[in-house]
């Protein structure tokens, strides 16, 4: 293996737990549930392409032919990371709308 590719896989994989790392102090630093829900959802999902890139990379550069098969992961993360927050977000606006509406009456 070249080092120009192990260089590009260290990089690659360090910027990966960095912004994992940045996801998760986000979920700590923030105060409500809707800010919540945005850093680590970005975080993760941008830490899961540059891990997977630098797996693809190391896979391909070890078996000689490229080796796709490391994007399903990041692929299904974009998919299914929009669409359980949205539905986290859904679930959390309704029931502070039904807890606001009872505090009221």
């Amino acid at each position: 293996m070249s080092v120009f590719a192990e260089v590009a896989m260290a990089l690659l994989v360090l910027a990966g737990a960095t912004l994992a790392l940045l996801g998760a102090v986000g979920l700590l630093r923030f105060k409500d549930f809707f800010q919540r829900l945005h850093a680590p959802a970005l975080g993760y999902t941008l830490a899961a392409w540059c891990i997977s890139t630098a797996c693809v990379l190391a896979f391909s550069m070890a078996s000689g032919h490229p080796r796709p098969q490391g994007w399903l992961i990041p692929l299904l993360l974009a998919i299914t990371t929009p669409i359980s927050t949205l539905l986290l977000a859904r679930t959390a606006l309704f029931r502070q709308a039904k807890q606001h509406n009872a505090e009221t009456r």
